[in-house]
């Protein structure tokens, strides 16, 4: 497994993977930017440095997240909430066939690996309201901002 350091606006982006593909990006608060990019993990450097420069809504380098068929089943549902879009914990148990799995479909997007790319920022509480994100709410309202950006409307 090959690691590289990034640095975006919302702090210092871990991205892991090897040839099969990206395993992890995560974010932390702290730590230095990778002087050299590993080949492997070149793609999805572009591609994450595209998307805060706001021109990618979506990315196509290869995925290998690590979890449980149940894991991988809502993170591939997270995959299909368009961008700029969002869809409540409810809504989506109810996309994955079962409606009473909604806390275990929270406890898998809760462990989802692969930030912004799986995008679990994109899922909300039924009322609307900014629920659950394991890097922060303000991360959160970040980033839907950053895809849905509200335009001033003219009065005239």
């Amino acid at each position: 497994m090959e690691t590289a350091y990034i640095k975006t606006p919302l702090g210092m982006a871990t991205i892991i993977g090897d040839e099969n593909g990206i395993s992890v990006i995560s974010v932390t608060d702290e730590g230095t930017v990778s002087a050299i990019i590993p080949t492997v993990l070149q793609e999805a450097v572009s591609q994450l440095n595209d998307y805060f420069e706001g021109k990618r809504t979506d990315f196509d380098f290869a995925l290998n997240p690590k979890g449980t068929d149940f894991q991988q089943k809502v993170w591939k549902g997270l995959l299909e909430i368009p961008f700029g879009k969002t869809m409540s914990y409810m809504d989506l148990s109810k996309r994955l066939g079962d409606v009473k799995a909604i806390r275990a479909v929270a406890s898998a997007n809760g462990k989802n690996p692969l930030w912004i790319v799986v995008p679990c920022h994109r899922v909300i509480g039924t009322d609307g309201s900014l629920t659950g994100y394991a890097g922060g709410l303000w991360r959160k309202k970040w980033l839907l901002e950053h895809e849905n950006p509200t335009t001033q409307q003219s009065l005239f």
